[in-house]
């Protein structure tokens, strides 16, 4: 347990930047299961549509810190090749 004041303010400040990341990876997942599930569907312009959403919210995530930027482009990368081999 913080004993010292910077350590409880260290605590509180801690806190508040778990739930922040929870809440933007959350988010991050729903978009991405949206996605996820329109490929699935097979239905590409959904998929399309679904992705030009998930995609500034992937890398938003990145620009914050939640997620690091290589598995931001990672996940854009490959969700989008799966969108293209949906027409092949």
């Amino acid at each position: 347990m913080a004993n010292t004041p910077s350590a409880k303010k260290a605590a509180r400040k801690i806190a508040r930047r778990t739930a922040t990341n929870k809440d933007r990876r959350s988010r991050v997942r729903t978009f991405l299961r949206k996605v996820e599930e329109a490929i699935a569907s097979g239905d590409q312009a959904a998929a399309n549509e679904a992705f030009k959403v998930a995609q500034p919210e992937i890398m938003r995530a990145a620009g914050k810190g939640t997620m690091h930027a290589n598995t931001a482009s990672r996940k854009v990368s490959r969700l989008n090749a799966r969108i293209k081999a949906l027409s092949a």
